[in-house]
């Protein structure tokens, strides 16, 4: 059985429906390996709960805006919701959902008891003057308020918040709950309860599935980023620091390219002050589809859904691609990629170092305790290394691609526990 999806026309379809359809057929995938039975298969594809909010912003010169708040819970048979929150114009609950989904099958490949969510607002950040962001923030919380909590569903940083956002959500809960509550989030600034090393752990996370899956020495490999944002940008640092050379970066204002390597820290400085990378003078321009289509050993893509398509994937010319972004490539991209002997390791492997530190974050809080940058980074790569050891297992004794072995992993483990828990009533 196929997990079926309401028709539609190409004008309806929205980034976040194709990035929930890509989610699905993924789910469908692992299904077939697994040999779930169609009743099964329906309830992991139907999220536990969804929640669809107005958000009202009083703006600084009093008018008033609504937008669209949301927050989807997909499965908690393996412990409480697990998920960003995202500020971005074209979020809706398509994405959402989908996004929610993919947390689920990461937090069980990497085995941290964690369900999957994930929330958003569609709204452009850059917009909002701070004490804007701030009420916006604070009205959404409030709006989401039932269904949050450290052992309810805990929100983290995405696209377009930051531990700020953080920040404030932890007041705005402990307020209303009259008792500070630091395990509501995770991200926070250390100063409320933060972890070392969360910050750039996505970025880390992505460090140690790309050198794994390279399988030899660093040194000289070159790197293209897609995304030189929170994720990208620490990758491409990371890279470098391993020894790879990473020649080209791209964001929302352009792309450039360096044939020798790129000096990571000077441009890093260069778009803080500049506003992206468009212009370093260190480096030639470069279109981003270009960018994508480098002869490069290691492609991170780390910006949004939908960045490798049937449309540019032929022209693909990197041999190992590691997503930092979730669900950047298309189901039918995946097909052409390995077809061309692509290796692609999948974002729910790849970008799991954040969910990681996360949860060593929520253990801290709720045990009032506190580790080390050294031993959180420690229990961090032993995770990571761990499950790509069992995805590349899995994956040469079915014959699988890394994504699909991860997704039956993932999945499989989902299912296990709810068959443990049984249904009620």
């Amino acid at each position: 059985m196929s997990i079926m999806v309401p028709s539609k026309t190409p004008a309806l379809i929205t980034p976040g429906r194709q990035a929930l359809d890509s989610a699905l057929h993924q789910l469908d995938q692992a299904a077939e390996q697994l040999g779930l039975d169609d009743g099964l298969r329906t309830m992991l594809a139907t999220p536990r709960r969804s929640l669809t909010v107005s958000v009202p912003i009083r703006r600084e010169n009093g008018r008033l805006d609504v937008v669209q708040g949301f927050r989807v819970q997909h499965n908690v048979s393996r412990g409480p919701a697990k998920g960003g929150l995202r500020f971005h114009p074209d979020t809706d609950i398509h994405e959402v959902t989908a996004l929610a989904m993919w947390m689920t099958w990461k937090c069980a490949l990497v085995g941290i008891p964690y369900g999957g969510a994930k929330g958003g607002v569609a709204v452009d950040p850059s917009t909002l003057t701070e004490r804007e962001r701030e009420r916006m923030t604070r009205r959404y919380v409030n709006e989401v308020m039932p269904l949050i909590g450290p052992e309810q569903d805990i929100p983290a940083p995405d696209v377009g918040t930051d531990a700020q956002t953080m920040a404030w959500i932890m007041d705005t809960y402990s307020v209303h709950t009259g008792f500070p509550v630091p395990g509501v989030v995770t991200g926070k600034p250390k100063t409320l309860g933060g972890s070392h090393g969360r910050m750039s752990a996505t970025s880390r996370g992505v460090q140690i599935a790309a050198l794994a899956a390279l399988g030899r020495s660093p040194a000289g490999s070159t790197v293209a980023v897609q995304g030189f944002g929170k994720v990208g940008g620490p990758a491409a640092q990371f890279l470098a620091d391993a020894g790879c050379k990473v020649v080209a970066v791209s964001d929302a204002t352009g792309a450039v390219y360096a044939r020798g390597g790129l000096d990571i820290p000077a441009l890093a400085a260069y778009a803080a002050e500049a506003g992206g990378v468009r212009g370093f003078r260190e480096a030639d321009a470069l279109t981003h589809d270009e960018l994508l289509e480098l002869d490069v050993d290691i492609l991170v893509p780390a910006a949004l859904e939908g960045a490798i398509t049937e449309a540019n994937a032929p022209r693909i010319r990197a041999r190992l691609i590691v997503e930092g972004a979730n669900g950047p490539t298309t189901p039918e991209a995946d097909e052409i990629l390995t077809a061309n002997g692509t290796t692609v390791v999948p974002d729910i492997l790849a970008n799991a170092g954040g969910v990681i530190v996360s949860y060593l974050e929520w253990v801290q809080n709720l045990q009032a305790y506190s580790w080390s940058a050294e031993e959180v980074e420690r229990k961090l790569r032993e995770l990571m290394l761990e499950a790509f050891a069992e995805v590349k297992s899995v994956a040469a004794e079915r014959g699988l691609t890394l994504r699909q072995a991860a997704h039956v992993i993932g999945v499989g483990r989902v299912v296990e526990a709810h068959q443990l828990r049984g249904l009620y009533p």
